[in-house]
Protein backbone atom coordinates (compact mmCIF):
# COMPACT_ATOMS: atom_id res chain seq x y z
CA UNK A 1 0.00 0.00 0.00
CA UNK A 2 0.72 3.98 -0.72
CA UNK A 3 -0.06 4.80 2.73
CA UNK A 4 -0.84 3.13 6.37
CA UNK A 5 -3.69 4.40 8.45
CA UNK A 6 -3.24 4.75 11.97
CA UNK A 7 -6.84 5.23 13.73
CA UNK A 8 -5.59 4.41 17.48
CA UNK A 9 -5.94 8.07 18.64
CA UNK A 10 -9.51 8.14 17.97
CA UNK A 11 -10.61 5.24 21.03
CA UNK A 12 -11.16 6.40 24.48
CA UNK A 13 -9.08 3.33 25.67
CA UNK A 14 -6.23 5.79 24.36
CA UNK A 15 -7.67 9.69 24.81
CA UNK A 16 -10.65 9.57 26.95
CA UNK A 17 -14.03 9.95 27.12
CA UNK A 18 -14.29 11.98 23.61
CA UNK A 19 -12.93 8.70 22.08
CA UNK A 20 -14.76 6.16 20.39
CA UNK A 21 -15.32 3.18 22.56
CA UNK A 22 -14.47 0.30 21.12
CA UNK A 23 -17.33 -2.23 20.81
CA UNK A 24 -19.33 0.84 19.47
CA UNK A 25 -16.57 0.87 16.76
CA UNK A 26 -16.85 -2.90 16.04
CA UNK A 27 -20.42 -1.95 15.83
CA UNK A 28 -20.00 0.26 12.97
CA UNK A 29 -17.10 -1.57 11.16
CA UNK A 30 -19.38 -5.22 11.47
CA UNK A 31 -22.37 -3.07 9.56
CA UNK A 32 -19.95 -1.74 6.79
CA UNK A 33 -19.56 -5.24 5.95
CA UNK A 34 -23.13 -5.37 4.46
CA UNK A 35 -21.51 -2.96 1.55
CA UNK A 36 -18.34 -4.65 1.38
CA UNK A 37 -19.98 -7.98 0.61
CA UNK A 38 -21.85 -6.77 -2.23
CA UNK A 39 -18.94 -5.04 -3.43
CA UNK A 40 -17.41 -7.20 -6.06
CA UNK A 41 -20.19 -7.94 -7.78
CA UNK A 42 -21.64 -4.40 -7.59
CA UNK A 43 -17.83 -3.11 -9.33
CA UNK A 44 -19.03 -6.69 -11.94
CA UNK A 45 -22.64 -5.08 -12.74
CA UNK A 46 -21.43 -2.11 -12.96
CA UNK A 47 -23.29 -0.60 -10.57
CA UNK A 48 -20.51 1.43 -9.07
CA UNK A 49 -18.82 2.82 -11.78
CA UNK A 50 -16.09 4.97 -10.34
CA UNK A 51 -14.24 1.39 -8.56
CA UNK A 52 -13.89 0.58 -12.59
CA UNK A 53 -11.98 3.01 -13.65
CA UNK A 54 -8.36 1.82 -12.24
CA UNK A 55 -9.05 -1.37 -14.68
CA UNK A 56 -10.02 0.53 -17.61
CA UNK A 57 -7.54 0.85 -20.70
CA UNK A 58 -9.36 1.79 -23.39
CA UNK A 59 -9.68 5.47 -22.97
CA UNK A 60 -5.86 6.02 -22.25
CA UNK A 61 -4.61 5.96 -26.04
CA UNK A 62 -6.94 9.49 -26.55
CA UNK A 63 -6.04 10.91 -23.09
CA UNK A 64 -1.80 10.29 -24.04
CA UNK A 65 -2.68 11.71 -27.76
CA UNK A 66 -4.27 14.61 -26.60
CA UNK A 67 -1.86 15.09 -23.74
CA UNK A 68 0.84 15.39 -26.23
CA UNK A 69 -0.98 17.51 -28.55
CA UNK A 70 -0.89 20.08 -25.81
CA UNK A 71 2.80 19.72 -24.30
CA UNK A 72 4.26 19.78 -27.64
CA UNK A 73 2.30 22.91 -29.07
CA UNK A 74 1.71 25.29 -25.66
CA UNK A 75 3.41 27.36 -23.31
CA UNK A 76 -0.26 27.55 -21.49
CA UNK A 77 -3.10 25.02 -20.94
CA UNK A 78 -6.17 26.86 -19.04
CA UNK A 79 -8.28 24.31 -18.08
CA UNK A 80 -11.94 25.27 -17.46
CA UNK A 81 -14.60 23.97 -14.77
CA UNK A 82 -16.41 23.69 -11.64
CA UNK A 83 -16.42 21.65 -8.83
CA UNK A 84 -15.30 18.24 -9.81
CA UNK A 85 -14.87 19.09 -13.37
CA UNK A 86 -11.71 20.87 -11.76
CA UNK A 87 -10.66 19.71 -8.18
CA UNK A 88 -9.37 16.16 -9.70
CA UNK A 89 -7.38 17.68 -12.21
CA UNK A 90 -5.96 20.19 -9.57
CA UNK A 91 -5.43 17.65 -6.96
CA UNK A 92 -3.59 15.25 -9.16
CA UNK A 93 -1.65 18.01 -11.12
CA UNK A 94 -0.12 19.43 -8.02
CA UNK A 95 2.44 16.39 -8.10
CA UNK A 96 4.12 18.02 -10.55
CA UNK A 97 5.98 21.51 -10.95
CA UNK A 98 3.20 23.54 -12.45
CA UNK A 99 4.85 27.01 -11.69
CA UNK A 100 8.23 25.84 -13.71
CA UNK A 101 6.82 23.91 -16.77
CA UNK A 102 10.02 23.41 -18.61
CA UNK A 103 11.31 21.13 -15.33
CA UNK A 104 8.77 18.80 -16.91
CA UNK A 105 9.27 19.28 -20.17
CA UNK A 106 5.66 20.38 -20.84
CA UNK A 107 3.66 23.91 -20.26
CA UNK A 108 2.07 25.25 -17.46
CA UNK A 109 -1.57 24.38 -16.29
CA UNK A 110 -3.85 26.99 -14.87
CA UNK A 111 -7.23 25.97 -13.76
CA UNK A 112 -9.69 28.38 -13.62
CA UNK A 113 -13.08 27.51 -12.10
CA UNK A 114 -14.73 30.78 -11.01
CA UNK A 115 -16.28 33.67 -12.97
CA UNK A 116 -15.09 36.71 -11.19
CA UNK A 117 -14.88 39.05 -13.89
CA UNK A 118 -11.39 40.77 -12.16
CA UNK A 119 -9.88 37.65 -12.45
CA UNK A 120 -10.98 37.52 -16.43
CA UNK A 121 -9.45 40.38 -16.99
CA UNK A 122 -6.30 39.70 -15.54
CA UNK A 123 -5.98 36.07 -17.48
CA UNK A 124 -6.97 37.86 -20.71
CA UNK A 125 -4.61 40.68 -20.57
CA UNK A 126 -1.56 38.34 -19.01
CA UNK A 127 -1.39 35.49 -21.45
CA UNK A 128 -0.09 34.91 -24.67
CA UNK A 129 -2.87 33.50 -26.67
CA UNK A 130 -1.44 32.26 -29.28
CA UNK A 131 0.83 29.66 -27.50
CA UNK A 132 -2.17 29.20 -25.39
CA UNK A 133 -4.23 25.95 -24.96
CA UNK A 134 -8.03 25.94 -23.30
CA UNK A 135 -9.59 22.63 -22.33
CA UNK A 136 -13.35 22.80 -21.09
CA UNK A 137 -14.85 20.32 -19.06
CA UNK A 138 -18.61 19.86 -17.90
CA UNK A 139 -20.31 16.23 -17.59
CA UNK A 140 -23.64 17.82 -18.37
CA UNK A 141 -22.54 20.05 -21.28
CA UNK A 142 -24.48 22.67 -19.61
CA UNK A 143 -22.97 24.05 -16.40
CA UNK A 144 -23.29 27.59 -16.30
CA UNK A 145 -20.19 28.85 -15.19
CA UNK A 146 -18.70 26.35 -17.23
CA UNK A 147 -20.41 27.65 -20.39
CA UNK A 148 -19.83 31.37 -19.46
CA UNK A 149 -16.06 30.76 -19.20
CA UNK A 150 -15.86 29.13 -22.58
CA UNK A 151 -17.57 31.29 -24.44
CA UNK A 152 -15.43 34.31 -23.24
CA UNK A 153 -11.80 32.56 -24.18
CA UNK A 154 -13.37 30.97 -27.25
CA UNK A 155 -13.78 34.68 -28.40
CA UNK A 156 -10.58 35.87 -27.13
CA UNK A 157 -8.61 33.09 -28.68
CA UNK A 158 -10.52 34.53 -32.27
CA UNK A 159 -8.83 37.61 -31.54
CA UNK A 160 -5.38 36.13 -31.25
CA UNK A 161 -5.31 33.05 -33.49
CA UNK A 162 -6.36 32.48 -37.18
CA UNK A 163 -10.15 30.81 -37.17
CA UNK A 164 -8.55 27.66 -39.06
CA UNK A 165 -6.53 26.98 -36.19
CA UNK A 166 -8.63 27.78 -33.27
CA UNK A 167 -9.89 24.39 -33.09
CA UNK A 168 -6.05 23.05 -32.27
CA UNK A 169 -6.17 25.17 -29.56
CA UNK A 170 -9.44 23.82 -27.67
CA UNK A 171 -10.41 20.49 -26.25
CA UNK A 172 -13.74 19.80 -24.82
CA UNK A 173 -14.70 17.07 -22.21
CA UNK A 174 -18.20 16.27 -21.67
CA UNK A 175 -20.94 13.72 -22.17
CA UNK A 176 -21.73 12.16 -25.50
CA UNK A 177 -25.40 13.40 -26.20
CA UNK A 178 -26.76 16.91 -27.14
CA UNK A 179 -25.90 20.02 -25.02
CA UNK A 180 -24.39 23.31 -25.73
CA UNK A 181 -20.73 22.75 -24.85
CA UNK A 182 -21.40 20.21 -27.16
CA UNK A 183 -22.77 22.22 -30.49
CA UNK A 184 -19.89 24.89 -29.25
CA UNK A 185 -17.07 22.44 -29.69
CA UNK A 186 -18.52 21.14 -32.97
CA UNK A 187 -18.60 24.86 -34.39
CA UNK A 188 -15.31 25.02 -33.28
CA UNK A 189 -14.31 21.84 -34.73
CA UNK A 190 -11.94 20.47 -31.93
CA UNK A 191 -11.47 17.88 -30.17
CA UNK A 192 -14.31 16.33 -27.92
CA UNK A 193 -13.30 13.51 -25.24
CA UNK A 194 -16.05 11.61 -23.56
CA UNK A 195 -17.08 11.96 -19.88
CA UNK A 196 -18.73 8.98 -18.85
CA UNK A 197 -22.12 9.94 -18.05
CA UNK A 198 -22.76 6.59 -15.02
CA UNK A 199 -19.46 8.73 -13.12
CA UNK A 200 -20.28 12.00 -11.43
CA UNK A 201 -18.01 14.85 -11.27
CA UNK A 202 -16.96 14.28 -7.73
CA UNK A 203 -15.98 10.44 -8.57
CA UNK A 204 -14.89 11.24 -11.66
CA UNK A 205 -10.87 12.41 -10.64
CA UNK A 206 -9.34 8.73 -12.22
CA UNK A 207 -10.97 9.63 -15.84
CA UNK A 208 -10.33 11.37 -18.15
CA UNK A 209 -11.39 14.80 -16.47
CA UNK A 210 -8.41 14.31 -14.00
CA UNK A 211 -5.97 12.31 -15.72
CA UNK A 212 -6.01 14.40 -19.28
CA UNK A 213 -4.66 17.23 -16.80
CA UNK A 214 -2.18 14.94 -14.73
CA UNK A 215 -0.69 14.02 -18.37
CA UNK A 216 -0.25 16.98 -19.65
CA UNK A 217 1.71 18.10 -16.50
CA UNK A 218 4.02 15.04 -16.85
CA UNK A 219 2.79 12.59 -13.92
CA UNK A 220 2.28 8.54 -15.21
CA UNK A 221 -1.43 8.58 -15.02
CA UNK A 222 -1.19 4.36 -15.20
CA UNK A 223 0.39 4.20 -11.93
CA UNK A 224 -2.03 6.77 -10.62
CA UNK A 225 -4.99 4.15 -11.74
CA UNK A 226 -2.57 1.04 -10.41
CA UNK A 227 -2.27 3.10 -6.63
CA UNK A 228 -5.88 3.29 -6.62
CA UNK A 229 -6.74 -0.59 -8.10
CA UNK A 230 -4.47 -1.76 -5.23
CA UNK A 231 -6.78 0.19 -2.26
CA UNK A 232 -9.62 -1.83 -3.01
CA UNK A 233 -8.11 -5.64 -4.48
CA UNK A 234 -8.36 -7.10 -0.87
CA UNK A 235 -12.58 -6.41 -0.92
CA UNK A 236 -12.05 -7.74 -4.58
CA UNK A 237 -10.48 -11.07 -3.66
CA UNK A 238 -12.93 -11.66 -0.85
CA UNK A 239 -10.60 -10.67 2.06
CA UNK A 240 -11.82 -7.51 4.02
CA UNK A 241 -10.18 -7.42 7.35
CA UNK A 242 -8.54 -4.23 8.10
CA UNK A 243 -10.34 -2.50 5.36
CA UNK A 244 -8.93 1.19 5.36
CA UNK A 245 -12.07 2.76 4.18
CA UNK A 246 -14.41 0.68 6.32
CA UNK A 247 -12.33 1.41 9.04
CA UNK A 248 -12.43 5.61 8.54
CA UNK A 249 -16.21 5.14 7.98
CA UNK A 250 -16.84 3.64 11.26
CA UNK A 251 -14.62 5.76 13.34
CA UNK A 252 -16.14 8.62 11.47
CA UNK A 253 -19.84 7.76 12.03
CA UNK A 254 -19.21 6.18 15.12
CA UNK A 255 -17.84 9.92 16.37
CA UNK A 256 -20.70 11.45 15.20
CA UNK A 257 -23.52 9.20 16.45
CA UNK A 258 -21.88 8.74 19.89
CA UNK A 259 -19.32 11.78 20.74
CA UNK A 260 -21.49 14.36 18.94
CA UNK A 261 -18.58 14.73 16.10
CA UNK A 262 -20.21 17.43 13.79
CA UNK A 263 -16.55 18.80 12.04
CA UNK A 264 -14.12 16.69 10.28
CA UNK A 265 -10.82 18.35 9.65
CA UNK A 266 -7.83 17.22 7.22
CA UNK A 267 -4.73 18.35 7.75
CA UNK A 268 -1.84 17.46 5.02
CA UNK A 269 1.58 18.18 6.34
CA UNK A 270 2.56 18.33 2.44
CA UNK A 271 2.22 21.37 0.19
CA UNK A 272 1.45 18.83 -2.68
CA UNK A 273 -2.12 18.05 -1.28
CA UNK A 274 -2.99 21.31 -0.43
CA UNK A 275 -5.56 20.80 -3.22
CA UNK A 276 -6.45 17.23 -1.99
CA UNK A 277 -8.13 18.92 0.71
CA UNK A 278 -10.02 21.07 -1.29
CA UNK A 279 -11.03 17.99 -3.38
CA UNK A 280 -11.78 16.02 0.04
CA UNK A 281 -14.22 18.79 1.22
CA UNK A 282 -16.16 18.62 -1.89
CA UNK A 283 -16.81 14.78 -2.11
CA UNK A 284 -17.25 14.72 1.59
CA UNK A 285 -19.63 17.71 1.82
CA UNK A 286 -21.62 17.31 -1.19
CA UNK A 287 -21.77 13.16 -0.92
CA UNK A 288 -22.93 13.31 2.90
CA UNK A 289 -24.64 16.29 3.62
CA UNK A 290 -28.26 15.28 2.94
CA UNK A 291 -31.61 15.20 5.06
CA UNK A 292 -29.98 16.74 8.31
CA UNK A 293 -27.06 14.59 8.31
CA UNK A 294 -23.18 14.58 7.81
CA UNK A 295 -20.45 16.35 9.42
CA UNK A 296 -18.91 19.90 8.01
CA UNK A 297 -15.24 19.10 6.21
CA UNK A 298 -12.54 21.57 7.12
CA UNK A 299 -9.10 21.91 4.93
CA UNK A 300 -5.98 22.65 6.91
CA UNK A 301 -2.28 22.84 5.74
CA UNK A 302 0.26 22.21 7.95
CA UNK A 303 1.89 23.61 9.48
CA UNK A 304 0.59 26.88 8.01
CA UNK A 305 -2.20 26.51 10.61
CA UNK A 306 -0.58 25.15 13.41
CA UNK A 307 -0.59 29.74 13.92
CA UNK A 308 -3.83 30.08 13.60
CA UNK A 309 -6.62 27.20 13.55
CA UNK A 310 -4.91 24.88 15.76
CA UNK A 311 -6.08 27.58 18.73
CA UNK A 312 -9.63 26.69 17.92
CA UNK A 313 -9.08 23.04 17.64
CA UNK A 314 -6.92 22.54 20.99
CA UNK A 315 -8.76 24.92 23.06
CA UNK A 316 -12.80 25.07 21.33
CA UNK A 317 -15.07 22.97 21.49
CA UNK A 318 -14.36 19.62 21.43
CA UNK A 319 -16.62 19.02 18.46
CA UNK A 320 -14.00 17.64 15.80
CA UNK A 321 -12.28 14.64 14.16
CA UNK A 322 -8.91 15.14 12.80
CA UNK A 323 -7.04 13.27 9.96
CA UNK A 324 -3.25 14.44 9.55
CA UNK A 325 -1.78 13.20 6.49
CA UNK A 326 2.06 12.66 7.27
CA UNK A 327 4.92 12.79 4.80
CA UNK A 328 8.66 11.42 5.26
CA UNK A 329 10.32 14.38 4.93
CA UNK A 330 13.29 14.06 7.38
CA UNK A 331 16.53 15.20 6.67
CA UNK A 332 15.33 16.58 3.66
CA UNK A 333 15.31 19.90 1.80
CA UNK A 334 17.99 22.57 2.72
CA UNK A 335 20.38 22.00 5.63
CA UNK A 336 19.98 24.67 7.96
CA UNK A 337 23.26 26.42 8.82
CA UNK A 338 25.46 25.52 12.09
CA UNK A 339 25.96 29.09 12.30
CA UNK A 340 22.22 28.69 13.79
CA UNK A 341 23.59 27.79 16.84
CA UNK A 342 24.94 31.23 17.26
CA UNK A 343 21.67 32.89 17.25
CA UNK A 344 20.62 33.35 20.53
CA UNK A 345 16.99 31.03 20.96
CA UNK A 346 17.92 29.24 17.38
CA UNK A 347 20.36 26.51 18.57
CA UNK A 348 17.90 23.67 18.44
CA UNK A 349 17.92 23.71 14.65
CA UNK A 350 21.85 23.24 14.58
CA UNK A 351 22.27 20.52 12.42
CA UNK A 352 18.87 20.03 11.11
CA UNK A 353 16.81 20.38 7.55
CA UNK A 354 13.56 21.95 6.56
CA UNK A 355 12.48 18.56 6.32
CA UNK A 356 13.30 17.76 9.57
CA UNK A 357 10.96 20.84 10.74
CA UNK A 358 7.97 19.72 9.07
CA UNK A 359 8.59 16.09 10.17
CA UNK A 360 9.12 16.44 13.77
CA UNK A 361 6.00 19.59 13.48
CA UNK A 362 3.30 17.38 12.02
CA UNK A 363 4.33 14.38 14.58
CA UNK A 364 3.86 17.15 17.72
CA UNK A 365 0.84 18.38 16.07
CA UNK A 366 -0.72 14.95 15.99
CA UNK A 367 0.34 14.13 19.93
CA UNK A 368 -1.03 17.22 21.15
CA UNK A 369 -4.34 16.69 19.84
CA UNK A 370 -4.09 13.54 21.17
CA UNK A 371 -2.79 14.55 24.32
CA UNK A 372 -5.81 16.81 24.80
CA UNK A 373 -8.52 14.29 24.07
CA UNK A 374 -9.37 15.18 20.45
CA UNK A 375 -9.67 12.15 18.25
CA UNK A 376 -7.40 11.87 15.75
CA UNK A 377 -6.26 9.56 12.99
CA UNK A 378 -2.96 9.65 10.50
CA UNK A 379 -2.60 8.35 7.54
CA UNK A 380 1.40 8.22 6.90
CA UNK A 381 2.82 8.49 3.22
CA UNK A 382 6.53 7.05 2.65
CA UNK A 383 5.94 8.38 -0.95
CA UNK A 384 4.21 11.57 -2.51
CA UNK A 385 3.58 9.74 -6.07
CA UNK A 386 1.45 9.10 -8.50
CA UNK A 387 0.58 5.93 -6.87
CA UNK A 388 -0.16 7.50 -3.69
CA UNK A 389 -2.58 9.80 -5.05
CA UNK A 390 -4.19 7.52 -7.06
CA UNK A 391 -4.65 5.34 -3.38
CA UNK A 392 -6.06 8.43 -0.98
CA UNK A 393 -8.53 9.33 -3.84
CA UNK A 394 -9.59 5.95 -3.93
CA UNK A 395 -9.27 5.93 -0.22
CA UNK A 396 -11.49 8.71 0.49
CA UNK A 397 -14.14 7.71 -2.46
CA UNK A 398 -14.49 4.20 -0.52
CA UNK A 399 -14.76 5.34 2.86
CA UNK A 400 -17.36 8.30 1.51
CA UNK A 401 -19.97 5.85 0.15
CA UNK A 402 -19.58 3.56 2.99
CA UNK A 403 -20.15 6.17 5.52
CA UNK A 404 -23.37 7.06 3.26
CA UNK A 405 -24.34 3.23 3.61
CA UNK A 406 -23.70 4.08 6.94
CA UNK A 407 -25.88 7.08 7.44
CA UNK A 408 -28.76 5.73 4.87
CA UNK A 409 -27.96 8.50 2.44
CA UNK A 410 -27.49 8.66 -1.43
CA UNK A 411 -23.74 9.73 -1.69
CA UNK A 412 -24.29 10.74 -5.53
CA UNK A 413 -27.10 13.10 -6.19
CA UNK A 414 -27.08 16.37 -5.03
CA UNK A 415 -30.24 18.03 -4.53
CA UNK A 416 -29.38 21.39 -2.68
CA UNK A 417 -26.93 22.34 -5.41
CA UNK A 418 -29.37 22.08 -8.23
CA UNK A 419 -31.77 23.81 -6.31
CA UNK A 420 -29.55 26.99 -6.60
CA UNK A 421 -28.50 26.27 -9.90
CA UNK A 422 -31.68 26.62 -10.77
CA UNK A 423 -32.41 30.15 -9.14
CA UNK A 424 -29.47 31.65 -10.57
CA UNK A 425 -31.11 30.91 -14.03
CA UNK A 426 -34.47 32.15 -13.51
CA UNK A 427 -32.28 35.31 -11.80
CA UNK A 428 -30.43 35.56 -15.43
CA UNK A 429 -33.60 34.70 -17.35
CA UNK A 430 -35.22 37.67 -15.64
CA UNK A 431 -32.58 39.97 -14.69
CA UNK A 432 -33.85 39.75 -11.04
Amino acid sequence: MSFALDITDCFASEIGDSGLEEATFEQYLQKTGEFLETLPSQVGDGKLPFLSLPAKQDDLPEIFETAAHFRENFDDVIVLGTGGSSLGGRTLSALAPLEYPKSCGGPRLRFVDNVDPHSFDLLIAATDWSRTGVIAISKSGSTAETMAQFVVLSNTLRTHVTEDRVSDHVAVITEPKPSPLVSMAENIGCRVLDHDPHVGGRYSALSVTGLLPAAIAGLDITAIRAGAARVFQSVLDGATADFTPALGAAVSVGLERTKGVKTTVLMPYCDRLAEFGLWYCQLWAESLGKSGEGTTPIRAIGTVDQHSQIQLYLDGPADKMYTLILTDTAGRGPNLSDTMADIEGLAYLRGRTIGDLLSVAGRATAETLANNGRPTRILRVPAVDEAAMGALMMHFMLETVIAAHLIGVDPYDQPAVEEGKTLARIYLETGG
